[in-house]
């Protein structure tokens, strides 16, 4: 892939097919909707989930919920591609049992969400919430479990308040786990591939540009393709760069 990706079509090396992609409108747009798509479903699936796994692992609460949260989002940040794609088109597609549902009950989705439908980019976040969610319970658990009821209660005894505990201790030890789980949730919506495709295959992002490549019947230049492939590898080695000092200092809480 690398070494195609520098290949012309009558063999040798150039430069020829990244400059295609700097100077295509089409090929950028993909790139930054790819950029776009991954960006906002992390920064969401970072954020409620982070609140929704504190909710479920500390401390008080019922050991049960954990164990059924951790058990979800363990099958769920697992399920995805055209499984996923079809499940939300049966649920929340035009014909969907919820559509459905809320058409026969006088309520018109489409009046009163015009701006959501499934087969857009919206819908395309939707989907990937499902699992980014998930996902984000199962990295930062270890993060949360990482916070020492002793912490607390030393805080407590020096007469710290609860903002000041979060403001000096929880968040400086949190903090490199969550944004090292927010660029793992990055790059599990950058590369995704088959559930966008099964949603909408007009998507214009970087994998459904890349498939098209390999087989359209218009678009069939390879070594293009492989170009567009080693773009997203350097975004999502750049990622990697920043994810693992992250992760070694906040390994370094955790023992």
């Amino acid at each position: 892939m690398l070494i195609g990706a520098f290949k012309g079509d009558h063999g040798g090396y150039t430069l020829g097919n990244l400059s295609a992609i700097i100077h295509s409108k089409n090929l950028r747009g993909a790139y930054e909707t790819s950029i776009r798509l991954s960006l906002e479903t992390a920064i969401l699936g970072a954020l409620f989930g982070f609140l929704l796994a504190y909710a479920v692992i500390r401390e008080g609460s019922p050991r049960w919920i954990r164990s059924a949260f951790t058990t979800f989002s363990g099958v769920a940040a697992n399920f995805g591609g055209i499984p996923l794609a079809f499940a939300f088109i049966a649920t929340l597609g035009p014909l969907g049992v919820v559509t459905t549902w809320f058409r026969n009950a006088g309520y018109d989705t489409s009046v009163r969400w015009p701006h959501f439908q499934l087969f857009t980019e919206r819908g395309v976040e939707v989907v990937y919430l499902y699992f980014q969610l998930p996902l984000m319970i199962l990295v930062i658990a270890p993060a949360i479990d990482g916070l020492r009821k002793e912490w607390r209660e030393a805080a407590a005894n020096l007469g710290a308040k609860k903002w000041q505990f979060w403001r000096h201790v929880g968040i400086p030890v949190l903090f490199p786990s969550f944004l090292g789980a927010f660029i793992l949730l990055f790059g599990n919506a950058f590369a995704a591939y088959a559930t966008a495709y099964s949603i909408n295959q007009g998507q214009n992002i970087v994998p459904i540009v890349i498939g098209n490549y390999y087989t359209g019947n218009v678009l069939d230049n390879p070594h293009l393709a492989q170009a567009l492939a080693f773009g997203m590898f350097v975004v999502l080695a750049a990622m990697m760069i920043i994810y693992i000092p992250l992760q070694r200092r906040a390994a370094k809480w955790a023992k």
